[in-house]
């Protein structure tokens, strides 16, 4: 029960928060359009004003980043604590048990965030063993980086201080697709030295027109932190072709 006042109560101030950016400095590289269903059809077909065009992309943004890992909100519950402030109306609870319930709650989500990445380093060490003893085709560096060569590429390497331009695709170990950009059918450029290590030290392996499996340790990706899709101390795995260096 306490769940749904949770939702109710703070649907407006989580919401805010939540509009703050998620993607911190050396993170991979994500596109930030609104990859919304037919964005076209809503913005332009149905002529929304501008008033709806951003209450539009406000809520957009606000659930991409709520409604994922690792928080599991009551969206109607949520919607009703929204409405519930926007109109002016108090929420029903008093100044200590809203914080006493926000508090609680966020112990417990920190707890069992906690959890979850210390499982997921369990497991991500046990699929780069599995993986480097089972695949004569995989490499591992120093750094405990594993890559494996798909196609071997003819032109120039990338230095850290390079700009690339690539497609990608990253999942988790379990084969969840958690980014694409081959999907999206958009290659992306970015600084080799702003994303994570593991990037950074891989694609300096690489020539212009190859193809690469990059396999991850958590400490050369997100760490045992949540970012967004990807859990706390995940082991990721990434397709990347590198299509330029220093595009123009």
């Amino acid at each position: 029960m306490e769940r749904k006042f949770l939702n109710r109560a703070c649907g407006l101030s989580l919401a805010l928060a939540s509009l703050m950016p998620l993607q911190a400095a050396g993170s991979l590289p994500v596109n930030g359009a609104c990859h919304c269903q037919d964005p076209e059809n809503i913005l332009n077909n149905n002529h929304m004003k501008a008033k709806d065009t951003v209450s539009y992309l406000f809520g957009f943004s606000t659930a991409s980043k709520l409604f994922g890992n690792p928080y599991q909100f009551d969206v109607e519950s949520f919607l009703q604590g929204v409405r519930t402030s926007l109109e002016g109306k108090d929420c029903g609870f008093s100044n200590d048990e809203f914080q006493r319930i926000v508090t609680q709650w966020q112990q417990e989500q920190r707890e069992k965030a906690q959890e979850r990445s210390l499982q997921n380093k369990v497991d991500g060490k046990q699929f780069l063993a599995d993986n480097l003893a089972n695949d004569k085709d995989v490499k591992q560096t120093p750094s405990g980086l594993q890559y494996k060569i798909l196609k071997k590429g003819n032109g120039k390497s990338p230095k850290a201080t390079d700009k690339v331009l690539v497609h990608y695709e990253g999942t988790l170990i379990d084969g969840t697709i958690f980014d694409s950009s081959i999907k999206r059918g958009e290659p992306i450029s970015f600084p080799l030295n702003g994303v994570i290590a593991g990037w950074t030290e891989g694609l300096q392996l690489m020539e212009e027109g190859g193809e690469y499996m990059f396999f991850i340790p958590s400490d050369l990706a997100y760490g045992d932190q949540d970012n967004g899709p990807i859990p706390g101390g995940s082991t990721l795995i990434f397709k990347v072709q590198l299509l330029e260096v220093n595009p123009k």
